[in-house]
C-alpha cells in the first residue's frame, strides 16, 4: 500500500491546515485545485472540519497517482503552502510537501545523513542586475524545455494507475536529457527507488510522450513528441539520454548549449544559477538568479533555492542561459541561515561535464552526436 507520509506527519499536516485556517469548508475547493473531479467527488464528506481534513488526508496518503499522472496529495499540499502565511503550519505543510514530492518523483534522498554546512550570508553590497537580453535569453532557453509522461511496466506488464512526470530538455534536436529516475518511473520508498528492469525500463522510454510549451492550463498538446529509444543512460551520475522520433526544428525550437567545463565556485564569489522547470509535471516554471551555487565539485553542483521539489530532470542554467548541470533532488535543510531566511533548500544536480564524459566512455556514438550538434550550434 502506498504511504508517502507516516501516521504522526499525516496528523502534524492536519494540525498545520487547522491552525492555518485550511480547515473551513469553503477552503476546500481551493486546495483540490488541480485534482481530478472524479477523485475529489468520492471523497467522505464530514461536517467537522478536523475529521474532514483528517479523513482527506488519510485517503490521499494512500493514493499513489490518479490517471492523468498526478499525484492528489502532492496537490493538495502545493495548494496549502500557497494559502498559508503564517510561518510555523508553512514550515510544516512545506516540509511535507517536499517529501511526497520527492517521492513521488522517484527521487533518491540525496543527502540523507550527510552533513550540510552552515552558510550565513547576506549579499547586498553587489550589483546583481543583468542585460535586458538576460529575459529574451530565458524565453529562448525556454523552448527547449518540455514535462515528460513516463508510464511504469513491471515485468513486461503496465502498472498504474498513472505515469510519472518529469522534466526533459532538447540537447540536440533529436536527443532529449533528463534524469534516470524519471525514466525509471518508480517511487522513492526507503530512500531510494527500486531499479526497472531492462526491458521494462527501455519500453518506459519509447512509451514517453514529451510535451512542449505547457506553459498554462489551457495549452493544448499540439507541441507533443514521441520516443524512439533509451540512447544512454546511468542511475549513478542520474541521466538518461532519449531519442526523439522526429528530429525537431533547430530554428524554432533551438537546442540548448553546454557549458564547456565544470563550473567552479570560490569563498565569497557566489555564482547565481536558473532553472526552468515542470513542478509535480505542472505548467512550466522558473528560478531565476537567487539559486546561488554553494559548493562544487567536479561531479556535483550543491545550491540553494526557495523552488520546490518534484523538478527532476531540470537545466541548471547559467546566466548565459548555457546548461551547466542537470537537476536531480532537492533537500530541505533545517537551521541554516541564507540570505537572512532561515530554511532553504539545498538542491542536487550532476556537473553536464560529468556526464558527458561518462558519454564519452560508455555511449561514444551518441557522445559525438552531442558534440558535433553544440559546434554546429556554435557556428551559426
Amino acid at each position: 500500500m502506498t504511504r508517502y507520509l507516516s501516521p504522526d506527519a499525516v496528523v502534524a499536516v492536519r494540525d498545520a491546515a487547522l491552525d492555518a485556517g485550511l480547515g473551513d469548508l469553503g477552503m476546500r475547493k481551493g486546495l483540490f485545485e488541480g485534482i481530478l473531479g472524479t477523485y475529489v467527488r468520492r471523497l467522505e464528506l464530514y461536517p467537522a472540519p478536523l475529521t474532514q481534513v483528517e479523513s482527506d488526508l488519510v485517503t490521499m496518503n494512500q493514493t499513489s497517482r490518479l490517471v492523468d499522472g498526478t499525484v492528489p496529495l502532492e496537490l493538495w499540499l502545493r495548494n496549502a503552502v500557497r494559502r498559508t502565511t503564517e510561518a510555523a503550519p508553512l514550515a510544516v505543510l512545506q516540509r511535507a510537501l517536499d517529501e511526497v514530492a520527492r517521492q513521488a518523483g522517484g527521487e533518491p534522498d540525496l543527502l540523507a545523513g550527510l552533513p550540510v554546512p552552515e552558510l550565513k550570508e547576506r549579499i547586498v553590497h553587489r550589483d546583481d542586475t543583468v542585460p535586458f537580453t538576460f529575459l529574451r535569453g530565458g524565453d529562448r532557453a525556454g523552448l527547449a524545455v518540455a514535462r515528460l509522461t513516463v508510464p511504469a511496466y513491471e515485468h513486461g506488464e503496465p502498472v498504474g494507475p498513472g505515469p510519472h512526470l518529469g522534466t526533459g530538455w532538447l540537447v540536440t534536436p533529436t536527443l532529449m536529457v533528463t534524469n534516470h529516475h524519471v525514466v525509471n518511473a518508480r517511487t522513492a520508498s526507503g530512500g531510494s527507488p527500486s531499479l526497472a528492469e531492462d526491458g521494462d525500463l527501455r519500453r518506459q522510454a519509447r512509451e514517453t510522450r514529451v510535451r512542449f510549451d505547457y506553459e498554462s492550463a489551457d495549452t493544448g498538446t499540439e507541441d507533443e513528441a514521441a520516443v524512439a529509444e533509451l540512447a544512454a543512460c546511468d542511475p549513478d551520475l542520474d541521466y538518461a539520454v532519449l531519442r526523439l522520433t522526429t528530429a525537431l526544428p533547430s530554428a524554432a525550437r533551438p537546442a540548448l548549449p553546454l557549458a564547456g567545463k565544470a563550473l567552479q565556485v570560490t569563498a565569497g564569489a557566489p555564482v547565481a544559477v536558473n532553472i526552468i522547470q515542470h513542478p509535480g509535471g505542472a505548467e512550466k516554471r522558473v528560478a531565476l538568479r537567487n539559486n546561488l551555487v554553494f559548493r562544487a565539485d567536479e561531479r556535483d553542483l550543491r545550491y540553494f533555492t526557495d523552488t520546490q521539489g518534484g523538478s527532476s530532470g531540470s537545466p541548471v542554467l547559467t546566466d548565459d542561459w548555457e546548461v551547466v548541470a542537470l537537476h536531480r533532488g532537492s533537500h530541505r535543510v533545517e537551521d541554516v541561515s541564507f540570505q537572512g531566511k532561515s530554511a532553504a533548500f539545498v538542491n542536487v544536480g550532476t556537473q553536464l561535464t560529468a556526464v558527458m564524459d561518462h558519454l564519452a566512455r560508455h555511449s561514444r556514438e551518441v557522445h559525438e552526436e552531442i558534440e558535433q550538434a553544440q559546434q554546429r550550434r556554435s557556428q551559426g
